[in-house]
């Protein structure tokens, strides 16, 4: 049986396997950000709703099953990216830079100058990867409730600059 990794658009149909995806992907740091992530709350109805907006997402299979995604917005002149995540037995392989590069591709296909993308203080090891990606810190800011930065703000230009 050969061995195939497909990156395509998803969409509402792949919700219920992208809300999978996020749940099992994210599954390690449950009890350990403060606070909590988002992605806990993620539904396959949320997501749907949200690519019926006009949000997009990117899934990625391995023989025809979800292996990692990242959703995909709008902001401020480029394309935020969020939720990034590959299953722990896809992780190793290279999927979050081709995850990455994907969105990259799509921000350049819409005419867009940048990616941007948020990650907790606490994650030095995906801001590590992030920052090999070429991203940069634009900034930290608290979420509600806090009184002390706990996300990360950066950004990649897609015409060289920063």
């Amino acid at each position: 049986m050969s061995d195939t990794l497909e990156l395509r658009a998803a969409t509402p149909n792949d919700a219920p396997a992208l809300a999978a995806t996020i749940a099992a992907a994210f599954a390690q740091y449950r009890g350990k950000l403060v606070p909590e992530s988002g992605a806990f709350r993620e539904t396959a109805e949320g997501i749907a709703a949200e690519l019926a907006k006009g949000a997009g997402a990117i899934i990625a299979e391995r023989n025809g099953l979800a292996v990692g995604c990242v959703m995909t917005k709008v902001l401020e002149g480029d394309l935020y990216l969020g939720r990034l995540s590959v299953l722990p037995e896809a992780r190793g392989l290279g999927l979050a830079k081709r995850l990455v590069e994907a969105v990259e591709a799509e921000a350049r296909a819409r005419g867009l100058g940048g990616v941007r993308l948020g990650v907790r203080v606490v994650l030095t090891d995906n801001q590590r990867l992030f920052t090999s990606l070429g991203f940069r810190e634009t900034g930290r800011e608290a979420h509600p409730g806090f009184d002390h930065p706990t996300s990360i703000n950066m950004r990649k230009s897609l015409d060289g600059s920063n």
